[in-house]
């Protein structure tokens, strides 16, 4: 039985386009080259901030970050950045009696902003504000503290098999992977993926599954 649903932040509850727009304009580079890059980057299996450095090999990001965030630049997430499935699902997920969490790799900015938005779930972290980013296994650690149950009853829904799926699984998480954003759409129904317990198209396929 599922008693606790754990969720990745970026392209499976918000759009990540704003963000790399303000990153294109900030390197002053056109924002479909960096869409471009991101998506070469991602099929590749590299990380998606290996895009930045194709355009500025020695580019620090935290500095880079500082910066933008020093010149009103700092990221925003507002309502709009929601998928519409998002807070009808998260409602009727608590509302059948689970426990919904937030984890995912975000800044602790982003974690403030998350919580402003008054989004129906328990616990909301990030792995700016602990210090430990997926797939590390000690970020899966944390999730399972967060969840508050055994592993096998908790599920953990993200894009993205390395940083999400494979090592929920090995965190001993049931996990769901999310065709969703580029990420999902890329890994969807390929080997990276096929460890995951289920694959959705919507957050309101998981209310039906997480339904006892």
């Amino acid at each position: 039985m599922i008693r606790a649903v754990a969720l990745d932040v970026g392209e499976t509850l918000i759009r990540d386009d704003r963000v790399w727009a303000v990153w294109a304009d900030w390197l002053d580079i056109p924002r479909h080259t960096l869409s471009a890059l991101i998506g070469a980057v991602v099929a590749q299996g590299r990380d998606n901030a290996e895009a930045l450095r194709l355009i500025r090999p020695d580019i620090d990001i935290a500095a880079e970050r500082a910066a933008m965030e020093a010149a009103g630049l700092s990221e925003q997430i507002s309502e709009d950045d929601l998928y519409p499935d998002v807070r009808p699902a998260l409602a009727a997920l608590r509302k059948s009696g689970m426990r919904v969490v937030i984890a995912g790799n975000q800044t602790a900015h982003a974690g403030k902003l998350l919580r402003a938005l008054d989004l129906p779930v328990d616990e909301i972290a990030t792995s700016g504000e602990w210090g430990i980013a997926k797939p590390d296994p000690r970020f899966f650690a944390r999730v399972l503290d967060l969840a508050g149950t055994a592993p096998d009853e908790i599920v953990y829904v993200g894009d993205h098999p390395a940083n999400d799926t494979q090592p929920a699984k090995a965190a001993g998480m049931r996990a769901a992977h999310l065709r969703r954003g580029p990420w999902g759409h890329l890994w969807a129904g390929t080997a990276e993926t096929a460890a995951a317990d289920w694959h959705l198209d919507s957050l309101h396929d998981l209310v039906l599954l997480a339904t006892p």
